[in-house]
């Protein structure tokens, strides 16, 4: 399975719907990661590499999006 920011991902799922598993990214926001990250949103998840992985991360972290991994840390 794939894992972005701490949270386990369908591996078989298209990645755009797949982020959609990350508590806080709903739809368009799954688009606007993809399209800031430069990932086609219709790859499955478990054919990422490491690279793009880090890309959708990076989308993620810059855009302050606020996700259950960033509560969680706050909380801690």
């Amino acid at each position: 399975m794939a894992r972005i920011i701490g949270v386990e991902v369908p591996p078989n799922k298209r990645i755009e719907i797949a982020l959609r598993y990350i508590y806080g990214i709903g739809p368009s926001n799954s688009k606007e990661i993809l399209e800031r990250a430069n990932i086609n949103p219709d790859i499955r998840a478990k054919d990422l590499t490491e690279q793009q992985l880090s890309q959708i991360v990076h989308a993620i972290q810059e855009a302050n999006y606020v996700i259950e991994a960033i509560c969680a840390a706050k909380l801690a």
